[in-house]
This record gives C-alpha cells, sequence and structure tokens, in this order.
C-alpha cells in the first residue's frame, strides 16, 4: 500500500499528508477549495522549515516529502487509484456520509476506507457504503505530525486484516496505534470531553475564574494545557458537536453540553479559530489572555 489519498486539507487533513509523505507514501491531498489546498501546502513547508531548524530533518528529507504531496480539487480522480483513503473533513455526521458514498463509488473495490472523526460511528459510516468490512477509524491528535497517538476504531463489521493493516501501517508512520471498539466517542474523547464540559459548567456556575480553572488543573494534575484553554484549541464547535453525540448515542444526562457552551458556539466565539473563547488570541502570534466575558 504506497497510495493513500487524504479528504480534506484542514488543520488535521494536511497534518495526515505531511506524515504520510515523510515516510514515503505518495499522497493525493483533496480539497474542493483551491485555497485550502494552496494554503495546506504552506503550512506543511512552513513545519518542515520548523522541524529543520532543530535538526531532526533536513533539507534533502523537506524536498522528498513535498515531492510525494499531490494536491486535487475532483474527489472521483483523486482517489481513482489509492490504496487507503483517509476522510479528515469537518466533524459533521451527514457531511461525512455524502464523503464515503463518493469515495467507494470512485475507490477501487481493493481500498480501505478510513475517517479521521473523533466520535462519530464508524459503523455508520460504514454502512453507506458497498464494502463496510474495509472500513475503519483512523483518529489522529492534533497536532499531527507531533502527537503520537492514533485511535484504531474498529466498525462492527470492520474485518481484523484491514484493522492489522491499519495498525501496522500507524506504526511505520512513527505513531502508537490503540485499538478500540466503535462506541460514541471511543475513548479520547469519551474520557476528554465530559472533563472539559465540566470545567465550562464550573465556569458557568462561579465556582472559579477561567485561568483558576486552568491552573488547578495544569499544577495540580499535571495537565500541560488547562481544560478551557484546550477546548479553544480543539474548538468550542468541535467541543459541542462532541458532546451532542455522546449525550445523543448514550442518552444519558451527564453528557448534556454546558449551556454557556452552547451560547458561545451560537455567538461564534468558537476559540483560537475565531480569535475569541475562554480567551482572546492576538492574530499572528501565540499571546493570549482571558476574554473580556470572564474577567
Amino acid at each position: 500500500m504506497n497510495n493513500v489519498t487524504v479528504i480534506g486539507a484542514g488543520t488535521m487533513g494536511n497534518g495526515i499528508a505531511h506524515v504520510f509523505a515523510m515516510k514515503g507514501y505518495k499522497v493525493n491531498l483533496v480539497d474542493i477549495s483551491e485555497t485550502a489546498l494552496e494554503k495546506a501546502i504552506a503550512t506543511i513547508t512552513k513545519n518542515l522549515d520548523r522541524m529543520i531548524a532543530k535538526e531532526r530533518i533536513s533539507e534533502a528529507d523537506k524536498a522528498d516529502t513535498l515531492a510525494n504531496i499531490s494536491t486535487n480539487s475532483d474527489l472521483p480522480s483523486g482517489v481513482s487509484k489509492a490504496d487507503l483513503v483517509v476522510e479528515a473533513a469537518t466533524e459533521n455526521i451527514d457531511l461525512k456520509l455524502k464523503i464515503f458514498q463518493q469515495i467507494d463509488e470512485h475507490a477501487p473495490a481493493s481500498a480501505i476506507l478510513a475517517t479521521n472523526t473523533s466520535s462519530i460511528s464508524i459503523t455508520k459510516i460504514a454502512a453507506v457504503t458497498k464494502r463496510p468490512n474495509q472500513v475503519i477509524g483512523m483518529h489522529f491528535m492534533n497536532p499531527v505530525p507531533v502527537m503520537k497517538l492514533v485511535e484504531v476504531i474498529r466498525g462492527y463489521a470492520t474485518t481484523n486484516e484491514v484493522t492489522d493493516t491499519i495498525m501496522e501501517m500507524s506504526k511505520k508512520l512513527g505513531k502508537i496505534p490503540v485499538e478500540v471498539n466503535d462506541y460514541p466517542g471511543f475513548v479520547a474523547n469519551r474520557i476528554l470531553m465530559p472533563m472539559i464540559n465540566e470545567a465550562i459548567y464550573t465556569l458557568h456556575e462561579g465556582v472559579a475564574g477561567v485561568e483558576g480553572i486552568d491552573t488547578v488543573m495544569k499544577l495540580g494534575m499535571a495537565h500541560p494545557m488547562g481544560p478551557l484553554q484546550l477546548a479553544d484549541f480543539i474548538g468550542l464547535d468541535v467541543v459541542l458537536a462532541i458532546c451532542k453525540v455522546l449525550y445523543d448515542g448514550f442518552g444519558n444526562p451527564k453528557y448534556a453540553p454546558c449551556p454557556l457552551l452552547v451560547n458561545m458556539v451560537t455567538a461564534g466565539k468558537l476559540g483560537r479559530k475565531s480569535g475569541e473563547g475562554f480567551y482572546t488570541y492576538t492574530h499572528g502570534t501565540k499571546d493570549w489572555i482571558v476574554a473580556d466575558n470572564f474577567k
């Protein structure tokens, strides 16, 4: 398996393309937006330059990696020669089902179809294809070139052969794969999202302020980033979407998203991507301060 197609050129998609290309795979990065594709290549180039500056790779490694990546704005032709397709589109079930129907129609019959979903049912996605036994979850962590974990999620029909292939491929990428079964949120987000949601409830109920909550978790639990800052980093819209998946999947009120989270997303306060969430972010820098609403 040498030809990999990545669907979606956003933060996760360009990171996934980056790691496959660095390990010698021929990568076709597909997105309907030419602008998104150009931005993705620029981001990958910038990240490779950062690795050169840290003496982790050479200029030749950078050139080889970039040479392994081609871009395409047409999905049918983009998947036509793929051995593996990794979908990394927005965390929206209707969009993912539509994309998988298209992938299934145009990808070779032998191709494995993977999704980078962080919470949506692999079984549900697989059900819209004619090859549910070849559909699997491949949940990378952000930032993809840095984070070692890959959750490999088996759908109801996923075969042992497909699972073993993706586990081994993840190892070849320098990642540490963990095999999990297909339940809402899998492992990472089933545990992480209730913690983030509870931190938002703690703020909402006035137990402590933004900095206080994040400081307690950083210093008391040795987390590298507090839960509210992490929510901003992930994107509050993504956090809300995953909380809804958990709530709908389990029907348990403990997964109900905090009203403050719902209101912030409705108001367009999505975290770093919008410039403001629990913190405000200075454009083009890594500086942040507590947002005015929470001071």
